[in-house]
């Protein structure tokens, strides 16, 4: 009988064998989990702080086009306005080359 007993104790030493080998890779397991759920909810902030910046670019850059497209209407109507105002001029200048030439031509200020 001390045969069998002898086989069960090693059957027993095995088995305890494994079940520490088992317990040793739960628990490096369960530290390999906490470092990715640590890892995960560190990406996670990390993500949602930049949907923020981002959300803040996204309005800022609104807010630079909208200006911008601000600022080329204003600058197309000052061009337009401006080119108006150069005809005009140019209109002018004509006009009054047309009465001096015909003022000198006038026979009243040749006399005098």
């Amino acid at each position: 009988m001390t045969q069998p007993g002898a086989i069960l104790q090693g059957y027993n030493n095995e088995l305890v064998k494994y079940i520490e080998d088992l317990c040793m890779q739960k628990e490096e397991l369960n530290k390999q989990i906490q470092q990715a759920e640590e890892e995960k909810n560190k990406l996670q902030h990390e993500i949602q702080a930049l949907n923020e910046q981002l959300e803040h670019v996204c309005e800022n850059l609104d807010l630079k086009i909208a200006l911008r497209n601000d600022l080329s209407k204003i600058l197309n109507e000052a061009e337009t306005a401006y080119m108006k105002i150069l005809d005009s001029s140019r209109t002018l200048l004509n006009v009054l080359k047309k009465e001096v030439g015909d003022l000198k031509h006038t026979p009243e200020l040749k006399s005098n």
